[in-house]
């Protein structure tokens, strides 16, 4: 699905990643993992294009994206839900949920039902501003938005983040949901050990920019962990 080869990426004078390598599976659920600071949300950023890239390759379904727009690769069915939400707050549900459309590939004008199924609570407030919305109800709708382009590949950056439990455990639903039933591939930008154990199937840890550790979320032990993210 989306291969990462060698990409090295800058902030200012920063290096913050270096010669970075990752293989992501079709279908699967990776978690990207380490300490803050260590390169993760820039790497989601890069992979949007929303970052413009040092050097390296993005193969995505074959084809070298690296150069390509962030709104060329959503209408290449990548969508991307940032950290912080980053919903428009004066815009009601509907309208946020309808800018989602604009991304869509397919040309579809109308929000699919199966949006509402995922998150019923959107369907209720559709004419309130998101701005109302709880800060769990604006990652719903964050989420559901980037799904209105009917995405092949999904990046979610810390989408647990400050959220009320009972919507975490909603949205991890909805990422097994994604990845075992529409085969839609998920890069899960997660902090949160049990979350990433629970819904991931495969793990990358970053520490400085670089890839230290990699395997499937099941080998994910307490030795690589201390390692690896205990502060």
């Amino acid at each position: 699905m989306l291969k990462i080869e060698k990409i090295n990426q800058y902030y200012e004078q920063s290096h913050t990643l270096w010669d970075l390598t990752l293989d992501i599976k079709k279908g699967k659920c990776t978690c990207i993992m380490g300490r803050n600071g260590v390169g993760k949300t820039t790497l989601g950023k890069t992979i949007m294009g929303l970052l413009p890239l040092k050097d390296g390759k993005l193969i995505y379904d074959g084809v070298d994206i690296a150069n390509m727009s962030s709104d060329k690769r959503a209408s290449l069915a990548i969508g991307y839900v940032p950290q912080g939400r980053e919903i428009f707050s004066q815009l009601t549900v509907l309208e946020n949920l309808e800018i989602g459309l604009l991304g869509n590939r397919n040309g579809l004008k109308k929000v699919p039902q199966k949006i509402y199924e995922l998150f019923p609570v959107l369907k209720e407030m559709l004419k309130r501003k998101g701005g109302d919305l709880s800060g769990g109800q604006q990652q719903q709708l964050a989420i559901a938005r980037a799904l209105c382009i009917e995405p092949k590949l999904l990046i979610l950056d810390e989408p647990s983040e400050g959220i009320q439990p009972n919507i975490v455990q909603q949205i991890g639903e909805v990422i097994d949901y994604l990845t075992k039933e529409e085969n839609i591939t998920v890069i899960l930008v997660e902090q949160k050990l049990p979350f990433a154990r629970r819904h991931g199937d495969y793990f990358f840890i970053l520490d400085r920019g670089a890839v230290v550790a990699s395997d499937e979320i099941e080998n994910l032990n307490d030795d690589i962990v201390k390692k690896y993210m205990s502060v």
